[in-house]
């Protein structure tokens, strides 16, 4: 059974730090890009960040130089380190795999994601 189980989300004042972790069973996270997700009620699934195969990272404009993804392929978990908190970060973080080496954009080339988790600045 392929699954993501997220954890780390709450409530923290802005300028704090962090820590979002996704543990995936089922697949192997060495082998898939693997991405950050958040969403809102009043946006869409938004694009955080991604991580290939080949150790590339890309971070959306919002949130570079203050998140950073990584992974331990040993333990198959993936993570989002989230510094400097701003209350506009608050929303439901995701995370998500995609069963390719290279990463798209778009939150309808990954599958399978996590439940979710809640992040709230304020």
């Amino acid at each position: 059974h392929v699954q993501l189980v997220e954890s780390g989300g709450g409530s923290v004042q802005p300028g704090v730090s962090l820590g979002l972790s996704c543990a995936g069973s089922g697949l192997t996270v060495s082998t898939y890009c693997v991405a950050w997700f958040r969403q809102t009620s009043a946006k869409e699934r938004e694009g955080v960040a991604t991580l290939d195969t080949n150790g590339k990272t890309w971070y959306s404009y919002d949130v570079e130089e203050r998140f950073t993804i990584s992974k331990d392929n040993a333990r198959n978990v993936l993570f989002l380190r989230m510094n400097a908190l701003k209350p506009e970060d608050t929303a439901i973080y995701y995370c998500a795999t995609r069963t390719a080496t290279l990463c798209a954009l778009s939150a309808s080339c990954y599958s399978p994601w996590g439940q979710g988790t809640q992040v709230t600045v304020s």
